[in-house]
């Protein structure tokens, strides 16, 4: 398989504009896609302060940073995403929605274009089944944020190749990433372990066994982790965190991984974590301070 030189990502958000940025940084061309003209547009302006930052920290050069702004193409138009190697998909985490998305794809890229999912837990089997290409379908899972977590999953569906496989390891190093490699069960391997972790977390304070600072000093301090788990969930979103939990219980069958009822209350209520300014930490006091911390 020849080397990946454009790639395209869909979805303007934290976790595809940082894919994208990732990209560009490292000289491929990258074609951003959003129905949103607004997430382009915010994911532009993040783009480009985040190389602004780079360069002024002296971390690229001044032609990286003019080479990078020249590689990044935003559209609103899917079909503009029919000349790319790979695409990256990096919506909603919802199977019926990246496989519409997947079917539609498949439609307008090459013949030789592999589609990859950053979905974090759900099965890429099943996303390959809705296009005519299985074999070129892999899970291509950034960290977040993209830029600066060393980690990349790959997740090998049933029918994935090894071309596949080896070109998206290839682009992956050569984003200066270290790759794992999961088969395709529910939750691959980092999820497998964290969320429920992160559920338990929920259960802690649910059951008033401790309070939400104790509950994340004790794995900071005990454990040595960087973040505490009820942190890291406003992090990564908790819906994100529920609907990760809900793929484990079905694709695994098994209660153990059931979501505890604290952490769906939060999510019905819009308590979606710092991307909402309150989730189990209030931030909304913090946004209007720079570097202030969460009111707890």
């Amino acid at each position: 398989m020849a080397d990946i030189t454009r790639i395209g990502v869909v979805g303007a958000g934290q976790m595809g504009a940082g894919i994208a940025q990732l990209a560009a940084v490292n000289g491929v061309d990258v074609w951003l896609y959003d129905t949103v003209s607004e997430a382009l547009i915010n994911a532009q302006k993040s783009i480009s302060n985040n190389i602004q930052r780079l360069l002024t920290k002296g971390q690229i050069s001044q032609a990286t940073s003019v080479d990078t702004v020249k590689r990044l193409h935003c559209s609103s138009r899917l079909e503009d995403l029919h000349s790319v190697d790979l695409v990256v998909e990096a919506i909603v985490e919802s199977e019926q929605v990246k496989k519409s998305l997947f079917a539609d794809l498949d439609k307008i890229l090459k013949s030789s274009a592999i589609l990859a999912s950053n979905t974090s837990s759900i099965s890429i089997t099943r996303l390959a089944s809705a296009t005519s290409r299985p074999s070129q379908v892999i899970g291509m899972h950034f960290m977040n944020p993209p830029p600066i977590m060393k980690l990349v999953e790959i997740i090998r569906g049933a029918d994935t190749s090894e071309d596949t496989y080896c070109a998206t390891k290839c682009l992956a190093e050569r984003f200066g990433k270290t790759v794992i490699c999961s088969q395709d069960y529910s939750g691959f391997i980092v999820n497998r372990i964290l969320m429920p972790m992160i559920n338990e977390a929920f259960h802690t304070l649910y059951t008033g066994v401790a309070t939400k600072e104790d509950i994340d000093t004790g794995m900071k301090l005990g454990t040595n982790h960087p973040m505490g788990p009820l942190e890291l969930a406003d992090f990564i979103g908790l819906d994100v965190c529920l609907s990760v939990m809900k793929v484990l219980q079905a694709g695994l069958g098994d209660d153990k991984y059931a979501p505890c009822p604290l952490l769906v209350q939060y999510v019905d209520a819009g308590r979606l974590g710092k991307k909402r300014g309150i989730g189990v930490y209030d931030y909304r006091d913090a946004a209007a301070k720079t570097g202030g911390p969460p009111r707890l």
